[in-house]
């Protein structure tokens, strides 16, 4: 069975805020391109631009639920962030880092360890998992939460990288340890994906409007979409087929 590529997508700073592309060309054993390049971590991270560290040392949508209404895009060194309810920023994340910590301020709960600095680590993106993945998720699966829930329900809940549709639901749990290929790139699939409250936050409005959490257990999990490793580099874009080797 094939299924297509129906959305690309990228977060140039984790957590806060995402970009759709049309195209991505991706390399063995990277992060995609443009992802999670930084991370924002907080007053009590560990976190030392040394080398990757858990997302508990960062700001984000899990604890800062407005956090996932930003939007991004990212233009060589500048990158420019907007919000519902704050105005919109273009900075350079690696020589301006006042002037963002200001702007994000107002979106984070009071009783949270306040941002303290933006980092990124030398050779790969800020990936939740502690191998430079990229996330491949299922139109299906998504389709079917939001029916469970009876409520419309966006994609970007999920910050997934890669959006596929025309196979059924959960197939993607199948392919662990196995290879898939989507457009020119290989990956290898390496791990199912733990939510967390993050999901539970419109995108549009950084409000918890959903029980995404609660939909998923029905099923006898918590898990949404799946890492995978690239072993084969080469471009992805729109419409590029799917389908397991």
């Amino acid at each position: 069975m094939t299924a297509e590529v129906t959305q690309i997508w990228r977060h140039p700073i984790k957590s806060h805020g995402r970009e759709a592309v049309q195209t991505v060309t991706v390399n063995p054993g990277q992060t995609m391109p443009g992802d999670r390049v930084w991370a924002v971590a907080h007053t009590e991270s560990k976190a030392d631009e040394s080398e990757w560290v858990p997302c508990a040392n960062f700001s984000r949508g899990s604890k800062a639920p407005q956090l996932m209404a930003i939007s991004a895009k990212l233009d060589g060194d500048m990158l420019t962030l907007t919000h519902p309810e704050r105005p919109d920023l273009t900075f350079n994340p690696d020589s301006e880092q006042q002037v963002f910590l200001d702007w994000v301020s107002p979106l984070m709960p009071a009783n949270r360890a306040a941002s303290a600095r933006i980092i990124r680590v030398p050779g790969r993106g800020m990936t939740d998992s502690d191998f430079p993945s990229i996330s491949l998720c299922n139109m299906a699966s998504h389709r079917a939460v939001a029916q469970k829930l009876g409520q419309d329900l966006s994609p970007l809940r999920w910050r997934g990288n890669i959006w596929f549709d025309g196979m059924p639901l959960w197939e993607e749990f199948d392919w662990l340890d196995r290879e898939v290929q989507v457009g020119e790139a290989v990956f290898h699939i390496r791990e199912r994906i733990t939510r967390c409250l993050a999901t539970t936050a419109n995108p549009e409005t950084g409000a918890r409007d959903a029980d995404t959490l609660g939909a998923l257990k029905t099923w006898g999990h918590q898990e949404f979409g799946i890492y995978a490793e690239v072993i084969r580099g080469g471009a992805i874009s729109i419409g590029d087929k799917v389908h397991v080797i």
